[in-house]
């Protein structure tokens, strides 16, 4: 039966004015076909879109951007029985504001680290919005260097703040040092969040790991969550950076060293890309009894912090 306003007195007017979330789910019910049916019939002409993607587009929890994606929706406007461009015509043209324009510009991963295209590969074949719905609040991050001065492994206490309603997910990324292995690094999902789907490339020595959260959240809620990554699979490390999309947020990095491997010297320095020159170059002095130099950054911008040091 084809939709009407009979079956959902508000779907003519969701077709009409929008959301696309709200519309597509709309007629979802107005046609009365579970998603995993709308799956099969999406197949049939030879789309391979997932139930979860199905999900998320309905919850509004994310838009469909690929080229793939569009076709997807062009073919479920014929198997909703909607008249040609109905949902479309509902998702911001390529290259125009979307919903998160209030949102400051982030800045893609390859204005950050060398391996930033990968990273960016990566997250689009993932589906997520840009920020995923999130911004930090604060991010407290422990990194472990080993015996042979290698990166053993990190672990994040994270505190994010949802900016949209339906958030359910963060993307971690982790880059290796030279000669990683990225196909035997492990992540490790703390409390409040479980391991999803995980993705790496090889060459760039990146993991993109997927960490699901206990709880969806609406617009303004806080989730604190725990995770990490193994990885030990390179030589000799000489700093650690991470890279800012978005600025604002506490940030605090501790480096810890084993006692069989200690640097002469460590600083904290930022930067604003690859090959940038580092600037707020600041002495670290180990201390403790784990040897251990940390940064504080009450505020970050977007750009580079990390702490470097020389082993002699």
């Amino acid at each position: 039966m084809r939709p009407t306003a009979d079956s959902d007195p508000d779907l003519p007017r969701l077709l009409r004015a929008g959301p696309f979330h709200l519309a597509l789910r709309a007629a979802l019910t107005a046609r009365g076909l579970p998603l995993h049916r709308v799956q099969h019939r999406l197949a049939a002409r030879g789309i391979k879109v997932g139930v979860t993607s199905l999900s998320y587009w309905q919850q509004g929890a994310r838009r469909p951007r690929r080229p793939e994606s569009l076709k997807a929706v062009g073919a479920l406007e014929q198997i909703l029985e909607l008249p040609e461009g109905t949902l479309l015509r509902l998702l911001p043209a390529p290259g125009t504001a979307g919903p998160d324009a209030n949102r400051p510009p982030a800045r893609p991963y390859r204005a950050l680290v060398d391996a930033g295209a990968a990273v960016d590969a990566l997250l689009a074949g993932l589906e997520l919005p840009v920020d995923g719905g999130l911004h930090t609040v604060g991010h407290h991050e422990r990194v472990r260097v080993g015996a042979g001065g290698e990166l053993l492994d990190r672990a994040s206490q994270h505190v994010v703040r949802a900016h949209r309603d339906g958030v359910d997910r963060y993307l971690a990324v982790h880059h290796g040092d030279p000669g990683c292995d990225p196909e035997r690094m492990r992540v490790r999902a703390g409390e409040n969040c479980r391991t999803g789907r995980v993705r790496w490339h090889r060459e760039a020595g990146v993991m993109v790991a997927e960490l699901l959260f206990d709880a969806r959240l609406r617009t303004g809620d806080t989730y604190l969550f725990g995770y990490g990554f193994e990885d030990g699979t390179a030589g000799r490390c000489t700093e650690y950076v991470r890279g800012f999309t978005y600025s604002g947020g506490q940030y605090v990095l501790q480096v810890r060293f084993d006692e069989a491997a200690l640097p002469v010297r460590c600083r904290r320095f930022a930067r604003s890309g690859p090959g940038a020159p580092r600037t707020g170059l600041s002495d670290l002095t180990p201390s403790g009894r784990h040897r251990a130099v940390h940064l504080v950054e009450e505020t970050v911008r977007r750009g580079i912090l990390g702490i470097a040091w020389d082993w002699d």
